[in-house]
């Protein structure tokens, strides 16, 4: 069993860089020996969600992956036609490895609180997990560099989402504490909504997804 790191640390690279050049189908980070994981929902139980919410496969959208890790969620969506994606995480030894494992994708290492493309670039975002990390201490009164590290990173997201773009992300954590933090009236819409247990049952947590629609005017 993997040693639980301090929240704080998972906010940073170098833990991630470690976990990932440490998985060897044993650890936590690996399924079954696949050397994929997928935090919180597999992709089966949020699909309904993405499909929902994504623009058409015929329309080509440009889909940026925020932290995308090793899991298989790029991949799943390829199959379903969207070939127009780019998956970035601040760990370049998981994109080395995604990168090998599915070298037909776009991977790149990239920091989301510090993105290196244009502005209005993309219709769809997707987070699942990543945001989260960046979460510790109390929610009720968050530590400073939490709604700094979500604050950079909800801007960011912000400034590179086409108009009428969106954001969409997947989270177990309660939506009272979440909207504040994420709430740009000025900038996008905001919609939450209760997410489908997983296929047979037996969750332990209420998942949401959250979708920020980004002001056609912006």
């Amino acid at each position: 069993m993997p040693k639980v790191p301090p929240l704080e640390e998972l906010a940073h690279a170098s833990y991630w860089d470690k976990r990932y050049h440490e998985s060897d189908g044993k650890d936590a980070l690996d399924n079954n020996g696949t050397g994929t994981y997928d935090w919180f929902k597999s992709f089966v139980s949020i699909r309904p969600f993405l499909e929902y919410y994504l623009p058409a496969v015929n329309r080509t959208p440009e889909i940026l992956h925020l932290g995308c890790g090793n899991s298989t969620l790029p991949h799943e969506l390829r199959a379903l036609g969207y070939t127009n994606q780019v998956s970035i995480d601040f760990s370049s030894v998981v994109i080395e490895k995604m990168e090998s494992k599915h070298h037909e994708m776009t991977w790149q290492v990239m920091d989301v609180r510090h993105l290196r493309f244009e502005d209005n670039m993309f219709e769809v975002a997707i987070d699942k997990g990543t945001l989260d990390a960046m979460l510790h201490g109390s929610l009720w009164d968050p530590p400073e560099d939490v709604m700094g590290n979500v604050g950079k990173y909800a801007d960011e997201v912000a400034r590179v989402l086409k108009p009428g773009g969106k954001w969409l992300y997947i989270t177990y954590r309660q939506p009272h504490f979440i909207k504040p933090m994420l709430q740009r009236p000025e900038v996008w819409s905001m919609t939450v909504e209760t997410l489908a247990d997983e296929p047979g049952g037996g969750g332990m947590l209420e998942y949401f997804g959250f979708v920020m629609r980004k002001h056609i005017d912006r």
